[in-house]
């Protein structure tokens, strides 16, 4: 039986997690912005997060934090991800690269739009840490008949923030691919993704 409460509380938290801008977040922007595979974007990342949602309450999480090894290694792993995609954003801000809209006549095809947010989703160990640790240790926590409502709030809360923010970006592209502006997205996102790194740093 539905819990509102729970489901409250399984949405909100999930919001807090994916809502921080992130690599997912990022490219989510981007393919907002040139206009191309958005709705493929969109639902490969929700997807994701669902089945990792799934597995962090299946009690995945529960094993990854039980083993320090492993969560180590998805704490380094995801650091120096974060730092790598961190310091591209910035560097291309530097250099006052174009917008994604302004990169090239040639739009990539659904195959590569799909395996770039496939790899954009699945090498970020970040992702893990906040879907299955994370939501998986407070879900898994919960009484059993409480894990399913606390699970779909934390997949609701995944499709309407990355629905919301492909649609979002498509709409005010027209302001967002402005050189200026996409400097400032860029630097702010590379700054971001280094802050994130460093707590990771600072939990390892």
């Amino acid at each position: 039986m539905l819990s509102q409460q729970v489901f409250l509380q399984g949405l909100g938290m999930g919001a807090s997690l994916i809502m921080p801008i992130g690599a997912q977040n990022a490219h989510v922007i981007r393919t907002g912005v040139r206009g191309r595979h958005v709705l493929l974007t969109v639902a490969t990342c929700v997807l994701v997060d669902t089945v990792l949602i799934a597995l962090g309450m299946s009690g995945f999480g529960a094993l990854v934090e039980a083993s320090p090894m492993l969560l180590a290694a998805c704490r380094w792993g995801g650091a120096l991800f974060l730092c790598w995609y961190g310091l591209r954003c910035l560097m291309s801000s530097w250099r006052g690269a174009a917008a994604p809209a302004q990169e090239g006549a040639t739009a990539a095809r659904a195959p590569q739009a799909l395996m770039t947010v496939l790899a954009m989703s699945l090498l970020n160990p970040h992702v893990y840490l906040d879907t299955v640790v994370v939501l998986g240790a407070v879900g898994s926590s919960l009484a059993a008949g409480h894990r399913s409502s606390f699970a779909l709030g934390a997949m609701l809360a995944s499709l309407l923030w990355f629905s919301g923010l492909g649609l979002l970006a498509r709409r005010f592209a027209f302001v967002l691919a402005r050189p200026g502006v996409w400097r400032a997205i860029e630097a702010f996102t590379g700054l971001t993704m280094l802050a994130l790194a460093a707590l990771l740093l600072k939990e390892a």
